[in-house]
């Protein structure tokens, strides 16, 4: 049977154009408001914005974006002075990543931004309705994971 699968399919395809469409809102904000940063330098920024000092092999797990565009990314972000690297104590190869004082202030800048860009959307879609999607795909992750 050729329809076998075509709902779940088409899940899957809704994720992505959702992801698409979120990286794309959330580009409009950050160019709307001056960040002078792209979503993908705000993945790495967020992550440090959590838990400063991390490996970058974690930050590259942790934002699914392979070595090499981890590396440009970094670069870039080294350029605009927000982050550094650094030698890791127990292995010279493993670099270091942590944020410079101008990597903490645009914290304050674009997280309020951010903030107000998640209430916003999050108004519009319905709290109910988002609780129930985080639910519904919480346990389709849960699913795939262990499949």
């Amino acid at each position: 049977m050729d329809n076998e699968g075509a709902a779940f399919k088409e899940l899957m395809l809704q994720v992505l154009r959702t992801r698409l469409a979120f990286r794309r809102m959330v580009q409009r904000a950050l160019k709307r408001n001056n960040a002078g940063i792209t979503f993908e330098m705000l993945q790495v920024l967020n992550c440090l914005w959590q838990e400063e000092g991390i490996a970058q092999q974690t930050l590259a797990e942790r934002i699914v974006k392979d070595k090499a565009c981890l590396t440009s990314l970094l670069a870039n972000l080294e350029k605009k002075g927000y982050v550094y690297r650094q030698e890791g104590a127990e292995d010279r190869r493993n670099k270091m990543v942590f944020l410079t004082p101008e990597g903490a202030a645009a914290r304050r800048r674009i997280r309020p931004m951010l903030s107000a860009l998640y209430a916003e959307a999050e108004m519009a879609v319905g709290l109910e309705n988002v609780q129930r999607m985080v639910s519904d795909l919480g346990i389709v992750y849960e699913i795939l994971e262990n499949e």
